[in-house]
């Protein structure tokens, strides 16, 4: 039994993030500001994007780019059933209607097929998620976006570090939304952004995200002098502030480092579960590179224990854990908004029963994993007794 709790993942802030959040707060400047552009610099020369703009939560960037692309009542937009509910309220957001779609067996990945048998004429986009960080066929979108004319919205909260064909999530010719929450694989404690192709794009999302302002506050009340602003349409308050970007600058050099050590820990949990009675991730496509956000099992049938009850064992054990996803069709909104039962969704709802996230973090220890495997095996080892 641990001394002390092991969280699902925990938040690397070190030293340098601490400081220059204090330069920050010494300088005056707290909201969106120089800050924020040095930060959407870096991403750009990370990712290998020609724009990237920061805003205040990947849903809000989600919620942009749908806005952008003029998706709004009456149309249909395809959305994987596992994913976060906030890929779905994005589209509720705009006005549109989300349509579920259902997953691939293993990878929990939205099932390309059924995306293409779910489109009508109403259908204006898709926002594949790429679960995990384990990436969608990006081959296999493009086509289907270039086969029917779609506006792809990648929601990339988990893909940070994710690669397809040796190139980053983010350059692929779609919009990319980004999130920098604080369990994610660079955090800003509460952040994300928007990557494009097209200029144009990034200064709406700047514009919108901004109450529709023609100049942000930092060319508003910068040293050049005031200089006035006006509105040519609404947008929403979205922005991120140089307090949040001030982490984030001190993260980003450290991700490759860290997705190396997340690969770590993944291959040696594979190691240590082969044994016990769960469905591990299937290998990633070799096309790709996976950024382990997330480890998550499935807990089999034969174990003859729930996975909720797998979940208490484990936190009597002082290990945290997660479940990545309840499918969206199984919140109450939506299923009886849009008339799914989980039969209509049966990949998605299966994986809803059954997935587990185990804790996987580069702060964690080997002796740190070798804790979970151990709860995990004498959970696992006391099921009937755990259900009774």
């Amino acid at each position: 039994m641990r001394q002390t709790f092991l969280p699902l993942s925990s938040p690397i802030i070190g030293e340098a993030e601490i400081a220059e959040v204090v330069d920050s707060l010494r300088s005056g400047w707290i909201t969106a500001g120089p800050k924020v552009k040095r930060f959407e610099r870096a991403l750009e020369e990370h990712l290998g994007a020609p724009h990237v703009r920061c805003v205040s939560s990947c849903t809000a960037a989600l919620s942009l780019a749908l806005r952008i692309a003029a998706v709004g009542p009456g149309d249909e937009v395809l959305v994987p059933a596992m994913t976060f509910i906030a890929t779905a309220n994005a589209v509720e957001e705009v006005g549109a209607r989300p349509v579920l779609v259902d997953s691939e067996p293993g990878t929990g990945l939205i099932d390309l097929d059924a995306a293409e048998a779910a489109i009508t004429p109403r259908t204006r986009a898709i926002v594949p998620v790429h679960l995990a960080g384990r990436p969608v066929d990006l081959d296999a979108l493009g086509a289907l976006r270039d086969r029917h004319g779609l506006t792809v919205i990648e929601d990339a909260a988990h893909a940070m570090g994710t690669r397809w064909n040796g190139r980053a999530i983010g350059t692929h010719g779609n919009l990319a939304a980004f999130s920098f929450y604080a369990t994610k694989n660079v955090t800003t404690a509460e952040g994300g952004a928007l990557a494009t192709d097209n200029p144009c794009i990034a200064r709406e999302v700047e514009r919108l995200a901004l109450h529709g302002l023609s100049l942000g506050a930092w060319q508003r009340y910068g040293d050049a002098g005031f200089r006035h602003f006006e509105v040519a349409s609404p947008g929403i308050k979205a922005n991120m502030t140089d307090l949040s970007a001030s982490i984030g600058l001190h993260q980003l050099p450290r991700l490759e480092g860290w997705t190396a050590r997340r690969a770590e820990l993944a291959a040696r949990y594979d190691a240590l579960l082969a044994d016990l009675p769960l469905q591990t991730p299937p290998p990633p496509d070799p096309r790709a590179r996976h950024s382990w956000h997330l480890y998550s099992v499935l807990v089999e049938d034969e174990a003859g224990i729930s996975r909720d009850a797998v979940l208490d064992g484990l936190l009597r054990r002082r290990i945290g854990t997660g479940v990545h996803y309840r499918g969206v069709h199984l919140h109450p909104y939506y299923a009886s908004s849009y008339g799914i039962e989980p039969g209509m969704l049966p990949v998605a709802s299966d994986i809803s029963d059954r997935t587990l996230s185990l804790p996987l973090s580069p702060a964690m220890t080997d002796a740190d994993q070798d804790d979970v495997v151990e709860a995990l095996t004498h959970v696992l080892a006391s099921g009937p007794a755990l259900v009774s």
